[in-house]
Order: C-alpha cells, then sequence, then structure tokens
C-alpha cells in the first residue's frame, strides 16, 4: 500500500460512486477539491481516451486544488464501486504542512501525468 493510502485508510467519511458512474467529468468545475481513492478501480479519461488506471491510494483531481478556477482536465469513471476522499483547500494545506511526503506525492503525480501527456502528444 503506498504512503498516501495510508494517510486515510481510518477516514470516517467517503465519497461512494458505484460501477459506471462518474466522480467528475472533464469540463466540469473544480470546486477546489481533490481526491483520494480508497477503495475500488476507476478510470481516468481525458477526451473519452482511458490515459490511467486509479487503484488504492491514487491521487485524482489534483488540478482542483493547484488551479481551482480551471474546469477538471479529465474525467474520472469508476470501474467498480468506489470510496474516494475528498480532499478541500483547508484540509490540503493541513496535509502539506503536517505532512510533506504528501506535498511531494502531489507534485510527483503531476510530473508523471505531465510526462504521460507529452507522450501521448508526440
Amino acid at each position: 500500500m503506498s504512503l498516501i493510502f495510508d494517510l486515510f485508510r481510518h477516514e470516517p467519511y467517503f465519497v461512494t460512486i458505484k460501477a459506471g458512474e462518474y466522480l467528475f467529468r472533464e469540463g466540469d468545475p473544480s470546486e477546489e477539491k481533490m481526491y483520494v481513492l480508497v477503495a475500488g478501480r476507476a478510470d481516468i479519461l481525458v477526451k473519452d481516451r482511458v490515459v490511467e488506471e486509479a487503484c488504492c491510494g491514487t491521487i485524482v483531481g489534483e488540478m482542483g486544488i493547484i488551479g481551482p478556477h480551471e474546469p477538471r482536465s479529465a474525467s474520472v469513471l469508476a470501474k467498480t464501486d468506489c470510496e474516494f476522499v475528498e480532499i478541500g483547500p483547508k484540509r490540503f494545506n493541513f496535509l502539506v504542512a503536517e505532512a510533506p511526503y504528501f506535498a511531494l506525492e502531489v507534485m510527483r503525480v503531476l510530473a508523471e501525468r505531465l510526462r504521460r501527456t507529452d507522450q501521448l502528444i508526440a
């Protein structure tokens, strides 16, 4: 299990999404929220193309915290029933201050996704 999953495994509140439903869609407002998948599997899609499969510990919607006034750049579609922990700006700032590896993980995810997008464009 990932360090990110360990931060949230005892979380009392989850956003539950049934298989076949979207957590959010490309173009939706970000609402200044990101999520961590703690149960299930989901696809991350850009222009209806699967670019990544999310599993336990995967961060999704991170750009919603980083660029809160921009629309979502991807969709998240549940492949199985899923549970996500929702992270708003206040909690994000707390996590960055109290668990620095959390901030490093968010940056790592952003860098990996940027590299993958570059490869898709090339």
